[in-house]
């Protein structure tokens, strides 16, 4: 497996998360159940990708810009789920801000896959490749069960 194969699998699950979540309602269980699940997702996500996938990219100049930008991203998913954090899961905004986030991770995941990969893919060697993917999936899982 490669460093790509490796976030294409939380991004498919990242898409169904959100997905689930805008068709939720109200203060009920299953919401709360598919914020927590879309949540601990990015979370661990976003934090092994930083160190696995942009802190690596970052090494050359052709990925700094590129880096900077998805973390900036990734910061901008944050302040949506702390938004949501503070909001009564009842409340109108609550689900607008749900909606936000959930058009967000999607632009991004796009944005990732149809730019981001191809660079990332003329940066790394093959060896990079697996060897970083090895990495993120140990992060990713160890995040994950902190969660």
């Amino acid at each position: 497996m490669n460093i790509f194969e490796a976030l294409r699998e939380s991004h498919d699950r990242q898409r169904g998360y959100a997905e689930n979540l805008v068709r939720t309602s109200g203060d009920s269980q299953e919401r709360v159940d598919a914020y927590k699940q879309l949540k601990a997702e990015l979370q661990a996500h976003e934090t092994a990708e930083e160190r696995f996938f942009y802190i690596p990219l970052m090494a050359h100049d052709n990925g700094v810009d590129l880096s900077r930008h998805a973390i900036s991203e990734h910061h901008e998913m944050d302040e949506m789920m702390e938004e949501l954090d503070e909001t009564e899961m009842s409340s109108p905004s609550w689900l607008a801000t749900a909606k936000k986030l959930s058009e967000k991770v999607h632009h991004h995941l796009k944005e990732e896959e149809q730019k981001f990969f191809q660079m990332a893919g003329k940066l790394l060697d093959e060896k990079q490749k697996e060897s970083l993917a090895g990495q993120y999936v140990k992060e990713y899982e160890e995040q994950l069960a902190e969660a």
